[in-house]
């Protein structure tokens, strides 16, 4: 069984709401379940163009038809997203991928082994691939991913095209892995919201940009960057951090708390409410058992929860080392610098 589905339940019991959408509003967002039913809903509803937000093995993505460029407009302005910012589009298969971009031999052995789940690869676009202009931010590549949540899988296989998903929460702040997450930032912004629980990985995926033979890391995620290297037998590129941005979550300021974050913090100082990682004594702890796997799929809902303190947020120091690397990651951009 794929890793990054052996912790799903397919046995719900979920109900669909009545409730019709009609014009936005602050109280206006739909909440659906897991059930068939409401994915047909879910479906027709971005067959109209509108935003749905879904769970995957991730974070929550917030979903619009990547044909349409009225469509995906929707997702920048629920955002408040910067138009210069890529977005990866979802696919239910390899299949559909090889349509919109230019296929290889090195796409089809990361696929292999990481499809589903949570590993992006940015390749060039093919010639007539359908793809609106606004999904690439201008760019002749496609930031590509088939997830591996049940729910994501069965909406895509549902909705029968390809599905432009950012992170559904607004621009810059904590990304979301549970439905909670969504409606507290895009209540009354979006069309709908799929709710099938808490994301298991808890970390965007892995983001490969391809060049031929060349495979360069654009952003660490849920796929390791060794166990990368050990299926490709070679190691990966590195990204050179002056050049323009050619995927998601490559911004300085990203995935941030309203309140100011210390990093590497062994103790709280007056007034901090302390993040912790391991056997100590803290407000908040990742992982008692210092794992990272633990500590990832933990780490945005904590900080949600930490914001809601409205005090200065101190984390303890993250080994950076597999999933420790994507974890310090998203912690830099979160202490970052605000350009407001």
């Amino acid at each position: 069984m794929n890793k990054y589905l052996q912790h799903f339940n397919p046995a719900r019991s979920n109900t669909q709401p009545k409730r019709r959408v009609t014009a936005m509003s602050h109280t206006d967002t739909l909440k659906l379940t897991a059930t068939q039913t409401a994915l047909d809903r879910a479906a027709a509803l971005l067959a109209e163009g509108q935003t749905v937000a879904f769970p995957t093995e991730t974070v929550y993505g917030l979903g619009a038809d990547a044909r349409s460029g009225p469509a995906v407009a929707r997702i920048y302005a629920a955002k408040g997203r910067p138009a210069f910012n890529p977005l990866i589009t979802h696919l239910p298969d390899a299949d559909m991928a090889k349509r919109h971009v230019a296929w290889t031999d090195t796409a089809d052995e990361l696929a292999a082994a990481f499809w589903p789940g949570p590993l992006t690869l940015v390749l060039p676009l093919r010639p007539g691939h359908g793809i609106a202009s606004l999904v690439t931010a201008g760019l002749d590549t496609l930031a590509v991913r088939v997830p591996a949540h049940p729910t994501a899988r069965k909406l895509l296989s549902t909705f029968g095209g390809p599905l432009a998903a950012p992170s559904a929460n607004l621009s810059g702040r904590i990304s979301a892995t549970a439905a909670s997450h969504v409606l507290k930032d895009l209540n009354g912004r979006i069309a709908a919201v799929i709710d099938d629980g808490p994301c298991p990985v808890g970390l965007e995926s892995t983001i490969l940009g391809l060049n031929g033979e060349q495979v360069t890391l654009l952003r660490p995620g849920g796929v390791s960057r060794e166990d990368i290297e050990t299926v490709l037998g070679r190691p990966l590129q590195d990204r050179d951090h002056s050049d323009v941005l050619t995927a998601p979550g490559q911004m300085q300021s990203h995935y941030a708390p309203s309140a100011a974050v210390r990093l590497n913090a062994s103790s709280a100082r007056d007034g901090e409410v302390l993040l912790g990682f391991g056997q100590m004594g803290c407000d908040f702890n990742l992982s008692t058992d210092a794992d990272l796997a633990e500590a990832a799929a933990n780490l945005f809902e904590f900080l949600h929860q930490v914001d809601r303190t409205g005090r200065p947020i101190a984390i303890a120091p993250i080994p950076a080392t597999g999933l420790g690397v994507a974890i310090n990651d998203r912690l830099r951009r979160a202490a970052a610098p605000r350009h407001l």
